[in-house]
């Protein structure tokens, strides 16, 4: 993945009054949610921002309210590119993940954003775009090439997770899908259904056209 650098502050002030003022001075509000799961009771002091959130059976995560601009997370957001984000808050580098954003369901705006903590030995699931390579048989024959699911979902550690899935349709042909369960990438394991249809080579009228042709010809 890319990297991107983002500047955020601890958010101690919560509640909507303390939000609404952020947004008004167009901040956006955030969590950066801890990555490792610790062992409770937790001792150690909570640092600006820091809340510990219970998850059962003695365990717990360490939650983080931020603050970040709408500037800086503008290249971020509004592109199909993913990115590991290199967080600086006060002058601590953590390491993240972007997991969801919330829009304004009328102005579009970002009300919120939601961020993981990752760790090179903790795998996590990220959606990763898929780029189509090669010159499909199918289409050589008159098919047209359907890309159905443009990301997939893949679990892996953050720092071995590619850009873009790579996937060659040389030797998909006429009328014929490739699923998730047929798909393959070293070091990563795809999460979708198996039976999930990736890309296909829909028949066109040509193709039937020239198929019924031929037939007719026999």
């Amino acid at each position: 993945m890319k990297k991107f650098t983002l500047a955020a502050q601890p958010r101690t002030a919560l509640g909507k009054k303390a939000t609404k003022a952020l947004r008004s001075q167009n901040l956006i509000p955030a969590v950066l949610n801890g990555g490792l799961i610790i062992d409770l009771p937790y001792t150690a002091a909570l640092k600006p921002g820091e809340k510990l959130v219970e998850i059962g059976n003695g365990k717990g995560l360490i939650t983080t309210d931020l603050v970040v601009s709408n500037e800086a997370v503008r290249k971020l957001v509004y592109t199909p590119d993913i990115f590991e984000i290199e967080l600086d808050i006060n002058g601590e580098t953590r390491m993240a993940i972007l997991k969801d954003i919330q829009f304004h369901p009328v102005k579009d705006n970002i009300l919120h954003m939601d961020l993981l903590e990752v760790h090179p030995d903790k795998p996590v699931v990220v959606e990763v775009p898929v780029k189509l390579e090669g010159h499909a048989e199918g289409v050589k024959a008159g098919g047209k090439l359907q890309l159905s699911m443009k990301k997939l979902k893949v679990r892996a550690p953050y720092n071995l997770i590619p850009e873009r899935l790579v996937i060659n349709v040389d030797n998909l042909g006429l009328g014929k899908t490739l699923q998730v369960g047929e798909l393959s990438f070293e070091g990563l394991e795809l999460v979708n259904a198996k039976n999930a249809v990736v890309c296909a080579v829909a028949l066109t009228r040509a193709a039937r056209g020239a198929a019924a042709a031929a037939a007719a010809g026999k």
